[in-house]
C-alpha cells in the first residue's frame, strides 16, 4: 500500500529511499552512541565532553528527523525501531562501563569519521537520483565533519 506517492522514478526512489534509510539508521545510533559515552564518561576532561557530546546528539537527532521526513515525503516510509537500529547499525560503538576521556574522544573521531565515509557514498549514489536528497546529505556531512573536527582537535598533541 502506498500512502504518499513519490515524484521521484522507481529507481530513482530505490536509491534514494535506501541512503535515506541507512542514514537514518547511522544518526539514530549515532545518538544513542553519544548518549551512552555522555553518562559513562570519567575523567579530567569530562565537563567538557559531555557537553559536547550532547551537541554531537543534538545535531544526529535533529538530522534524522529530517532524513525520515524526506524519506515520507517521497512516499518511502521511515524505519526507526530499535530493533531496525540493532540489527543493521554499522559504524563503531562503544563498549559498556565506565569511558575514560581519551576513550570517548578516539571513539567519537571514528565513529563520526565512518558516518561520514558512509554520507559521502551516498552523496554519490543519490547525485543523478535525486539531487534534493544529495543536498540534505551534504549538509549533514558537514556537521558531522565539524563534530569529528572538534573530538579530533580534544586529543593534540596526545596522539603526537
Amino acid at each position: 500500500m502506498t500512502v504518499v506517492k513519490s515524484t521521484l522514478p522507481d529507481e530513482a526512489l530505490r536509491i534514494t529511499g535506501t541512503a535515506l534509510q541507512d542514514t537514518l539508521v547511522d544518526l539514530l545510533g549515532l545518538s544513542l552512541i553519544g548518549k551512552q559515552a555522555h553518562w559513562n564518561i570519567v575523567g579530567p576532561r569530562f565537563r567538557s565532553i559531555h557537553l559536547q557530546l550532547d551537541e554531537v546528539v543534538a545535531t544526529a537527532r535533529t538530522h534524522s528527523d529530517t532524513v525520515a521526513e524526506r524519506a515520507a515525503a517521497l512516499g518511502v516510509p521511515p524505519d526507526g525501531r530499535p530493533e531496525t537500529i540493532a540489527a543493521t547499525f554499522a559504524l563503531p560503538g562503544t563498549k559498556d562501563g565506565w569511558l575514560r576521556d581519551t576513550e570517548v574522544v578516539k571513539l567519537l573521531v571514528e565513529t563520526l569519521e565512518a558516518a561520514v565515509g558512509r554520507l559521502r557514498e551516498r552523496i554519490d549514489a543519490t547525485e543523478k537520483p535525486d539531487p534534493v536528497t544529495q543536498d540534505l546529505l551534504i549538509g549533514i556531512t558537514a556537521d558531522l565533519e565539524k563534530q569529528r573536527w572538534m573530538f579530533e582537535a580534544e586529543n593534540w598533541p596526545l596522539d603526537n
